[in-house]
């Protein structure tokens, strides 16, 4: 894998972005996103389909099998500024080892995915701890699209923080209507965070070229709080 980005090296990068005005995205691959990229790729659909993962992917947001979504996600993540990935040794994310970090290797392989930067996919899982990420979102106009929106809206204003919209957000195939919003919303955010499950790694590097703001994969990371 490519340079791998601390936590406050990543937090630096975004932060720098906001603060020049710079189209600025960060994707994560955990277990899903592996799933998805294997389809008809490293492994086949029915072997993809047999995964628990596969089977309860409608509530996680999409629906399987999709070479359509698979596609898409390929095209954003080599678009992506920062591609979070999971440590070779990973014990956070509840899924097989063979989920995990090797199928991101065969995947990557595949697609010939090589991101300029990398780093830890569980960052979103951390930066609730990390003072460094409240800093950077201080004094920020936030946009959140999650299922959870109004949740995360409450947590981040008992933390003092400006969140200026929400857009709910359940399936991929909300995808084009989240984008609509967006682009009419895009001058007043400085920063998006996205919890949408695999959606997520369509979305910000789409947000980041059409708002040319910071856009965020951050998946859940307000139950860590």
């Amino acid at each position: 894998m490519p340079t791998l980005l601390t936590r406050g090296q990543t937090y630096a990068r975004i932060r720098y972005a906001m603060d020049h005005k710079q189209p600025f995205s960060l994707v994560r691959i955990g277990d899903g996103e592996n799933i998805c990229l294997a389809q008809s790729s490293v492994w086949s659909i029915k072997q993809v389909l047999k995964e628990p993962w596969a089977v309860k992917a409608k509530e996680k947001g999409v629906t399987l099998p999709s070479l359509r979504l698979r596609n898409q996600m390929v095209t954003e993540i080599k678009r992506a500024t920062v591609v979070g990935v999971l440590s070779p040794s990973d014990t956070l994310i509840r899924a097989p080892r063979r989920l995990k970090r090797p199928l991101t290797n065969r995947v990557f392989a595949h697609f010939r995915l090589s991101p300029l930067f990398t780093c830890n996919a569980c960052i979103n899982r951390y930066a609730p701890r990390d003072k460094a990420f409240w800093g950077m979102l201080k004094g920020r106009r936030i946009l959140i699209i999650s299922q959870h929106a109004k949740n995360m809206k409450n947590i981040l204003e008992k933390r003092g923080l400006n969140v200026v919209g929400i857009i709910p957000f359940t399936h991929y195939k909300q995808i084009g209507q989240t984008l609509d919003k967006v682009k009419i919303l895009r001058h007043s955010f400085d920063l998006v965070l996205i919890s949408t499950g695999v959606s997520a790694v369509i979305l910000a590097p789409k947000i980041a070229r059409i708002s040319r703001k910071v856009a965020l994969d951050f998946g859940q990371w307000h139950k860590n709080l």
